[in-house]
């Protein structure tokens, strides 16, 4: 068990909320997702494509690394401490804190770079919602598909993650940050589940066959294999 460290290396402008500019005409600059023909569409799948979900907003300005803790000071800790004094300054404070390895980052870098769409559901009450995710690293950005389908490039990122990488090569550590954008829409409990989720479909070698085929041969994708990969009922 890890020693509850100080936390004076990090910063207390961290607990302020990300800020979403106001959309423009601007944005994210993506590449073009598979489409599929309209009448070849499944019903949950946006008819509209989706090659440029987010585009209505300017880029996302997540807090640097430096803004939410004291880089300099946090040279001189084991990665150990550095993530436990990430973890704890989180707690509580309506962000998401978490941790991986450079190794793994790597492979979500690899992963994502041809593959940058996927849809998670959500499980909620009897029932579920299903999110609709972008990854753009060191970002991943989520919103609802419901969201999605009815407004397009317009729709609100729900969720947004940041992956620091500063500390990649020296500690073999990158440091996860995830900001719920409306609290109304996504808990931090939820908004943890899904960050979770999201990875294992990255990383995990079965369950990354999904996001290859969601990206790459839209036709054969099944809804119901996500809903089965994660223990879910089909309904």
């Amino acid at each position: 068990m890890w020693r509850r460290l100080p936390l004076r290396l990090l910063r207390s402008a961290a607990a302020g909320p990300l800020r979403i500019p106001a959309p423009s005409r601007g944005g994210w600059s993506v590449p073009t997702a598979p489409r599929l023909p309209a009448e070849a569409t499944p019903s949950w799948l946006p008819r509209r494509g989706y090659s440029q979900f987010a585009s209505g907003f300017t880029p996302l300005e997540p807090k640097t690394l430096g803004s939410i803790l004291d880089v300099e000071r946090a040279k001189g800790l084991s990665p150990e401490h550095l993530v436990a004094a990430w973890d704890d300054y989180h707690l509580g404070r309506g962000h998401i804190g978490a941790s991986m390895k450079s190794k793994l980052y790597h492979l979500l870098e690899q992963r994502s770079a041809t593959c940058r769409y996927f849809v998670i559901p959500l499980w909620r009450g009897s029932g579920y919602t299903t999110m609709f995710m972008q990854v753009q690293l060191p970002h991943m950005i989520f919103t609802g598909l419901e969201d999605y389908k009815a407004r397009g490039t317009q729709a609100s990122p729900y969720y947004t993650v940041t992956h620091y990488t500063e500390f990649a090569e020296t500690k073999d550590t990158v440091l996860v940050r995830g900001d719920v954008v409306f609290t109304s829409k996504l808990t931090d409990l939820e908004a943890k589940c899904l960050l979770e989720t999201a990875h294992s479909f990255y990383l995990n070698d079965v369950r990354y066959k999904l996001v290859e085929r969601f990206n790459k041969e839209t036709q054969d994708f099944e809804f119901k294999d996500v809903l089965q990969a994660l223990d879910m009922p089909t309904m």
